[in-house]
């Protein structure tokens, strides 16, 4: 079964970029693929660029609306995602524990509709 793994954090206190911390979280971040890799689970995943640069489009009575920024104000955001293809959920849940982003935020695992 196909997991997403979203990975939500507070940009102003995870690790930043060029810190020892920031560094320790990214040596994380790639053992995890490489763990998930190996397992043969890996189906994709990226990181994404920070909240500011987000778009919210919405369409209301037929008109389109952009606004910037995330769909709504929180203190966590969604920093990036794995995509994997896991026996069950209990083996997407040990897999996301792994995942750095956990200790300083929180990994929200869902599976994907199947539309047959």
């Amino acid at each position: 079964m196909k997991y997403l793994l979203l990975i939500y954090a507070s940009e102003a206190t995870e690790p930043q970029p060029n810190t020892p911390e920031f560094g320790e979280m990214l040596e994380g971040y790639m053992a995890f693929g490489k763990e998930a890799e190996e397992k043969g689970v890996m189906l994709g995943g990226n990181a994404l660029t920070p909240v500011e640069t987000a778009s919210t489009l919405r369409v209301r009575n037929g008109k389109v609306q952009v606004s910037d920024g995330p769909f709504a104000e929180t203190k966590e955001q969604l920093g990036g995602y794995y995509l994997l293809d896991c026996k069950d959920l209990d083996q997407a849940l040990d897999l996301a524990s792994r995942i750095p982003g956990a200790a300083h935020g929180c990994v929200e695992v869902r599976p994907i509709a199947v539309f047959d």
